[in-house]
């Protein structure tokens, strides 16, 4: 992994590292609360109950007796033998880096682009307040990230074999990292043309990664099944309902048993809906498929998390050139050249809805929980402005890359107002 080594590069990382090293050692306590805050710790992805399953491990019994643990058996071998700290920093810093390759390799055709500052990417990311607050709260969504990150990288130099395996690494642990194979066998294809056979020894690969990596399971951990059944059923089915930051837990809280089923399937069906659609028509640039997904899949799977959050504006400013805003006063007085040159339309309005429910869900949580002032609705109102912000700032990206497509493949409606009809 080569990046360009500065002083301002170094900086960056070593101010990374010693963040969250002097946090995790100077404010132990800090990391216990955090690790215990909805916004960060879900079923799927908390500490404290990794630390559960870790304790039944250890003394030789299933980590998945008692329907706590929800997670891969990989990460009991993996926090057994080293300590959490220097876990998680090793993540990051390596995100960071990963990051910061692909924004010094990245190439975007646009006249828009420009050559991007890859310390400055990766500094977006290691400093990303909710990158830290993940970190410090141990939340091992970053496991999945890490791998995402890596399978993109190595697509980007056209590394099939290693990106299929960055996938399944990511399936493994979460699942929904399999939605992302159209994409990123795309991405492969454009940086290594690869035949129809090619494209199908690539996903062969991944079945077969997919399947070693079950196929351990049972060296690591007995009840095979046991393990089947709570890492991914709990996520297929959304057996724990334990209040987080996405749409589905209170929705099945209130639905009746009878059409349980029906909405888990039309949730699912939502949620993949996505993927063929947005890789057919974004063909052309499957990293934003990636980035626009990832940022879908924050707001619409089952137990999202911060974590997600964070991987999504991570990977966002690679797209910096459709970002920034003009004010009206400095745009000249053709309201025709207004569209092309406001890219985004609602920034300020989905940063605004985002900073807003960042502050106010923990205090909602709050007040529903521990001062009993409050109810459930309190803290699912807030979540479903959470997820409206990151809807609209989605939304907002897509509709700015595909205009800025549009023009570049018809320069005579440059300017021109866009409607529907």
């Amino acid at each position: 992994m080569a990046v360009s080594v500065d002083r301002n590069t170094i900086l960056v990382y070593v101010g990374a590292i010693v963040l969250r090293l002097s946090a995790f050692i100077a404010f132990p306590t800090l990391s216990d609360f955090l690790t215990a805050q909805v916004e960060i710790s879900t079923p799927i992805s908390s500490f404290k109950r990794l630390q559960e399953g870790l304790f039944l491990y250890r003394h030789g019994l299933s980590p998945y007796d008692g329907g706590v643990f929800h997670q891969a058996p990989l990460l009991l071998v993996i926090f057994d033998i080293l300590p959490a700290a220097l876990v998680f920093t090793a993540l990051d810093i390596a995100n960071g880096l990963a990051l910061h390759t692909i924004a010094e390799k990245l190439s975007i055709p646009t006249p828009r682009f420009k050559k991007l500052n890859g310390s400055l990417i990766a500094a977006a990311y290691l400093f990303n307040p909710l990158t830290i607050l993940s970190c410090l709260g141990k939340s091992t969504s970053i496991f999945t990230n890490t791998a995402i990150i890596q399978a993109v990288l190595s697509a980007q130099s056209g590394n099939g074999i290693r990106a299929m395996f960055g996938i399944a690494v990511g399936s493994y642990l979460s699942m929904y990292p399999a939605l992302l194979i159209p994409p990123v066998l795309l991405m492969v294809h454009k940086s290594s043309p690869q035949s129809s056979s090619g494209i199908v020894a690539l996903v062969a690969t991944h079945f077969g990664l997919s399947g070693a990596l079950l196929g351990i399971t049972p060296t690591l951990t007995s009840g095979f099944w046991d393990f089947l059944s709570s890492c991914y059923g709990a996520q297929i089915t959304v057996t724990d309902l334990t209040p987080n930051i996405g749409l589905w837990w209170y929705f099945f809280i209130e639905i009746f048993d009878s059409f349980r089923d029906f909405f888990i399937g039309v949730f699912w069906l939502q949620l993949v809906g996505y993927v063929g659609a947005m890789t057919f028509r974004l063909q052309t640039q499957p990293l934003f498929v990636i980035t626009s997904l990832v940022g879908l899949f924050a707001v619409f799977k089952p137990y999202p998390s911060i974590a997600d959050i964070s991987l999504y504006l991570g990977l966002l400013p690679l797209y910096q050139h459709v970002l920034p805003c003009k004010c009206p006063r400095d745009l000249p007085n053709s309201s025709q050249q207004l569209t092309s040159m406001i890219v985004t339309r609602y920034t300020f309005i989905s940063a605004s809805v985002l900073l807003y429910s960042t502050l106010l869900g923990p205090a909602f949580h709050h007040l529903w929980i521990y001062a009993g002032s409050g109810n459930a609705n309190f803290f699912y109102a807030i979540t479903l402005v959470w997820s409206l912000g990151l809807a609209i700032l989605v939304g907002d990206t897509l509709f700015a890359v595909m205009r800025d497509e549009w023009e570049l493949e018809r320069p005579e409606m440059k300017g021109k107002s866009v409607r529907q009809i």
